[in-house]
């Protein structure tokens, strides 16, 4: 049966794997990084359930790479992030913050290191590929930057080990968390690694051929079939019980590192004068007057997640802003991660919020919700 077309225009880009996700049943999409990004294909507790007894295979190729080569490429990515690289090695991924010179947070990526002067910076929701060639015009540094062919797939979930032994063989069990490593698998090639944007145990297979998108997904999807693989997309239920961060909704230009309890993705004291470092000290030194939190809202449970910020109120007063928000079968709760005064930010801190369920109560709770050494994730 031939799939209707879908789509916007050119304007907006399709992955490598996008007619695969129709075929399996994607009914709904998002806009990420100007490309498609699916986010529906059925009802979102099932797909948490997969994730959480199974796997789940989801189409991240909206998780476009910034590749950065040349003489001066370790030199200049340090420059773009406060977070000390000195001993980052080839063939290991990091968790970074990219900040402007006022310490605003402008991406928080993968930064994986494939070769001594070659880097991917694996992106959230923002146009790092402009801001990276913009700093390199004028840093006088010898670099190369463009968007490679290359399109993530996240295959998560407890099963995801035995996939990938089926795919790749025993080996694949040796690569540790944050780790990367070079697959050809029957002429497909790819890079994989220990990450994933799930809290859960998976893999990032990072496919360096967008012609051959669609014969990759068939092919994990038929190696994970025996064991109730199914497709899915990210899910936002586990993401805000591991305190996973959403760029645009969590954290934006306007977030400083602090204000997100990032201190550990901030470095000081290194001689490499990156991007926003001397506003990073002034706002360490004078402090935040915000911070964000975990939050537990009262009421029924919520029938999906927030499609805006609810506004926080103490004593008739406007004092933060719910930036996610869903209900946890699993816990049983509605959890959410909130922006607050710091005044406001203490555990047992109590709000008044508006949600579709009508006016209720929030608590300021500990994140993360759930697991919160990622001993899942890191097993």
């Amino acid at each position: 049966m031939a799939i209707q077309e879908f789509g916007f225009g050119t304007q907006i880009r399709k992955s490598p794997y996008f007619d695969a996700t129709l075929r399996w049943g994607a009914k709904g999409f998002c806009v990420y990084n100007h490309m498609y990004i699916p986010r529906d294909f059925g009802d979102p507790t099932q797909n948490f359930w997969n994730l959480l007894n199974t796997a789940i295979l989801c189409d991240v190729a909206v998780e476009r790479q910034v590749e950065i080569t040349g003489p001066d490429a370790a030199k200049f990515v340090q420059m773009l992030t406060p977070r000390d690289l000195t001993n980052f090695a080839v063939g290991q991924c990091k968790y970074i913050l990219l900040t402007n010179a006022e310490g605003g947070i402008l991406n928080d990526p993968i930064l994986l290191r494939l070769e001594e002067n070659r880097f991917w910076i694996s992106l959230a929701d923002s146009d790092i590929l402009l801001w990276a060639q913009g700093v390199a015009i004028n840093s006088t540094l010898n670099v190369t930057i463009h968007e490679p062919d290359v399109s993530p797939l996240q295959l998560q979930g407890p099963q995801s080990v035995k996939i990938m032994q089926a795919l790749f063989g025993e080996s694949i069990t040796d690569l540790r968390y944050y780790w990367l490593r070079e697959y050809n698998l029957n002429g497909i090639p790819l890079i994989v690694s220990r990450t994933g944007w799930s809290s859960e145990i998976g893999y990032e297979l990072y496919l360096q051929d967008g012609s051959k998108g669609d014969e990759l997904w068939e092919t994990i999807m038929a190696a994970g079939a025996p064991l109730g693989l199914q497709p899915g997309h990210t899910s936002t239920i586990r993401r805000i019980e591991g305190g996973m961060l959403s760029y645009h909704a969590d954290m934006d230009i306007n977030t400083n590192p602090y204000e997100l309890d990032m201190d550990r993705l901030v470095a000081l004291d290194i001689e490499a004068d990156f991007i926003g470092k001397s506003a990073l000290k002034r706002i360490r030194e004078s402090g935040v007057s915000r911070k964000h939190v975990g939050l537990l809202i009262d009421g029924p449970p919520l029938t999906g997640p927030n499609s805006r910020f609810w506004v926080l109120e103490k004593d008739g007063q406007q004092v933060g802003k719910v930036t996610s928000a869903v209900f946890s079968p699993r816990l049983k709760l509605n959890i959410a991660l909130a922006m607050v005064g710091k005044d406001q930010a203490e555990l047992g801190t109590r709000f008044d919020v508006q949600t579709p369920n009508g006016k209720t109560t929030a608590t300021v709770v500990e994140k993360p919700f759930f697991d919160p050494r990622k001993k899942i994730a890191a097993t």
